[in-house]
Formats: structure tokens, C-alpha cells, sequence
């Protein structure tokens, strides 16, 4: 075991509890719809897991200071047991915030025990152990986006923090980047930690297409409303052109318009929309909608990742300490790839070639969401940097527009 690894362990740990300090008590319980969960549950559960997967099985004489956690912190693992009702997370007003913070110390305290211990199983303890890390970053930015839409639910429009100011905006004209196309990898190479869908890697038939060079805009996406792009059932997907009639969506979620403003709540509250910044919080139907209007398309996963792998790693997102998308600026080349929003593809999340999820309860993580969904890729303004990687593949259903998702561009040459 690393000193590395476990100093990421603590600093993973204390950054989840450091972006709740903004919040009151009441905050803590919110849950506006069942896709949602309340913070204190992402803390709770996010223990819960280091407790399950490496607590209980290697660290001899283990027991839990509350037993019944095992069934009120589960989130989907059918193989552990039973479950409390996702749709009911908020109604815990038990155990308190302060007993989920002794939980949390609980078994912080118990892992570094397990680690401090000579062990036969080192390495698969070091693989569950940098596992529940990564877990804990995707519900650390799950606490940003849950909580903003619970928050948003309110007349009153609470802000997560104060509004510190906004970037400079000087946003380039749309561009474009050619790729030849031709045999292809996708897959994550190297050392380091990967999630097991994006393994194994493999070989990938790209036709030539080329790529666009930043993210729509808020102002480009509003020419799109205007030309009745959500009255016009020819730019959309059947299923997506079912959605908007039955919800009734004229604009991305979080736009609003009161006497002549335009108006967008984010963490900072309820503020003026800019044309200049990428428009965010659209489904994969949106998404999918507008490209057509623009005449042209989504990528697909594969050719994201190829592009992806020519340009400069990860970066920005939550180290930039920036909670909302910011605008591309004039430095040309393809911009906004991580650190802004998560850029819907056409591409359906379906195992790669020869993937094999693990045989126990852990190997639910990622394989048995693969139906119905789609893939996004990059990465947002409350990803973590070093979480996200050109083959990091995440997944939502089409109409989910909860989470910091928006626009990329491309097209068939």
C-alpha cells in the first residue's frame, strides 16, 4: 500500500465533508425528486461502500457501529441485500448529520487500521481502495448537482455560495477540425486506474469526420428556440419528440425569463444568462435536436476519445474553483473538452468487445447499466481533473438534464 494512495484516500475524504461547510442543517436532508439524493446521503453512502467492500471482508473482527446501515446506505447492489427506497432517501431525518459525520470517522479510522496490517490480499485491497475513491469523487460531483436542483425547487432561489464574478467572455466563431478517420483504438492504455467499462481496449473502423472546436453557446442555442426548434417535430428523435410534449420543455432546464431578463439559476443563485457560455443542463434529445438543426450531428464516443487523445490532458473542472461552465476563449484549437460540461454523444453505453464485469457484488458497478443510456464524455465544472481521462466513459439516460451536460459538435466529411 502507497503512502500516495492513502493520502489520496484522506484528501478524497475531507473534500467531501469541505463542500458541505456552505450548508445549513436543513440542507442536508433535501431530495426534490427521486433521480436526486439528499448530501447526507451521498456522505453516508460513500462510507458505506468503503465499509462493505473492504472493511467487512478484510479486516478481521470488523463490525459495523450500526448494523443497520447495511440496508439504508446500499444504493443498487442487489448482491449485498436489500435496499431502502431511493425515492425515500430524504425522509431520514435518522441518523443525524452529526452521527453520519461519527459513521464517516468510524470507518476512516477502521481503514487505516486494515491498511496499517501486513495483508494477503494487498493488492486487491489496493484496487477496492483506489475504487472507493474514484466512487466517492462521481458522488462528490453528484452532491453539486443533486443539490442544485433541490435548491433550484425553491421560490426563494437559495445560492450554494455567493457570486464571486464571472470569467472574461470573448468566445470565437465556431470551428472546425478535420480527422482522416482509419483504424482506431478506444480504451483506456497505461498504468493507473481505469473503471472496468472503458476495457477492454479495442480496435475501431472510423469514417474521415470533423469535429467542432468548442462547446454551443447559451446565444447559439437560443436561435435554435427561436426557430420554433421546439415546436418542430422534424429535428427530433421519436422518443424525443414524445418527451417534450408530455413535460412540456420550451428551454434547458434552469432558464428562466422574468419582465424582459434572462435569467439561469446555478450555485451562485439565480443570475443573467450569457450568450457566451456553453449552454448546459440540455438531454441527450436536446442535444441530439439542436445538432440536427445546426446541420450537423453528435459525435459518436469514438470519435471524441480520438480526439481527446491528441490534445492536452484533463483539466479545470472543480480546481478551477469555478461551480458553473465558462466561455471559450480566442486561443483557437479544440477548447472546452474537460472542466466545463459533459458532452452528450450518439453513441448507446453497451460493453465494449470482451468486457466481463467481476463475478461479486462489486462487478454491479458499471455493467448492468448497459441498456437504454447513452455516453457522455469530458467531464464538468465539478469534475474532479485527475478523475476524468480520454477514455472515462459516463452514461445517463437521454431525457436526464440534471446533471452539467451540453453540446459538442461534429460531422460526416
Amino acid at each position: 500500500m502507497t503512502d500516495k494512495l492513502l493520502e489520496l484516500y484522506q484528501q478524497t475524504r475531507r473534500q467531501s465533508e469541505v463542500f458541505c461547510e456552505p450548508l445549513c442543517a436543513e440542507d442536508f436532508g433535501l431530495q426534490a425528486e427521486p433521480f436526486t439524493s439528499p448530501p447526507k446521503w451521498h456522505l453516508a453512502h460513500t462510507t458505506w461502500f468503503f465499509e462493505t467492500f473492504l472493511l467487512k471482508p478484510y479486516l478481521g473482527g470488523y463490525q459495523s457501529p450500526e448494523p443497520r446501515y447495511e440496508v439504508l446506505f446500499n444504493s443498487y447492489y442487489n448482491g449485498i441485500g436489500a435496499q431502502h427506497p431511493r425515492h425515500q432517501r430524504g425522509l431520514l431525518s435518522r441518523p443525524t448529520v452529526a452521527q453520519v459525520m461519527e459513521y464517516r470517522q468510524s470507518v476512516d479510522n477502521a481503514i487505516l487500521e486494515l491498511l496499517r496490517k501486513s495483508q494477503p490480499a494487498e493488492e486487491e485491497i489496493s484496487r477496492r481502495l483506489r475504487l472507493g475513491i474514484e466512487h466517492e469523487r462521481q458522488h462528490q460531483e453528484l452532491f453539486f448537482t443533486d443539490l442544485k436542483y433541490s435548491l433550484a425547487v425553491n421560490p426563494l432561489a437559495p445560492a450554494y455560495l455567493e457570486d464571486g464574478g464571472r470569467p472574461a467572455a470573448s468566445v470565437p466563431p465556431l470551428g472546425w477540425h478535420d480527422f482522416t478517420g482509419g483504424l482506431s483504438e478506444t480504451g483506456f492504455a497505461g498504468e493507473g486506474f481505469c473503471f472496468d467499462n472503458e476495457l477492454p481496449r479495442h480496435k475501431t473502423y472510423l469514417q474521415a469526420f470533423s469535429f467542432a472546436s468548442r462547446l454551443v453557446t447559451n446565444g447559439e442555442y437560443q436561435a435554435f428556440i427561436d426557430d420554433g426548434g421546439y415546436r418542430r417535430p422534424e429535428f427530433w428523435l421519436a422518443d424525443g419528440w414524445t418527451t417534450v410534449c408530455e413535460r412540456g420543455w420550451q428551454a434547458p432546464h434552469y432558464w428562466s425569463d422574468r419582465e424582459g431578463e434572462c435569467l439561469e439559476f446555478s450555485l451562485y443563485g439565480l443570475r443573467s444568462r450569457l450568450d457566451e457560455e456553453p449552454v448546459c443542463h440540455v438531454s441527450g434529445y436536446e442535444a441530439d435536436a439542436y445538432a440536427r438543426w445546426a446541420g450537423a450531428r453528435l459525435p459518436t464516443e469514438q470519435e471524441w476519445e480520438l480526439v481527446a487523445c491528441t490534445e492536452p490532458g484533463p483539466s479545470g473542472g472543480l480546481e478551477n474553483g469555478y461551480l458553473h461552465p465558462s466561455p471559450a476563449d480566442q486561443r483557437g484549437g479544440i477548447q472546452q473538452l474537460y472542466g466545463n460540461c459533459w458532452q452528450w454523444t450518439q453513441s448507446a453505453y453497451s460493453p465494449y468487445p470482451g468486457f466481463s464485469p467481476s463475478a461479486d457484488a462489486i462487478g454491479e458497478y458499471n455493467g448492468k447499466f448497459m441498456s437504454n443510456q447513452w455516453v457522455l464524455r469530458g467531464g464538468s465544472c465539478v469534475s474532479t481533473a485527475d478523475h476524468v481521462r480520454p477514455s472515462y466513459r459516463n452514461f445517463f439516460y437521454p431525457p436526464d438534464r440534471w446533471q452539467f451536460s451540453g453540446i459538442r459538435l461534429a460531422k460526416s466529411l
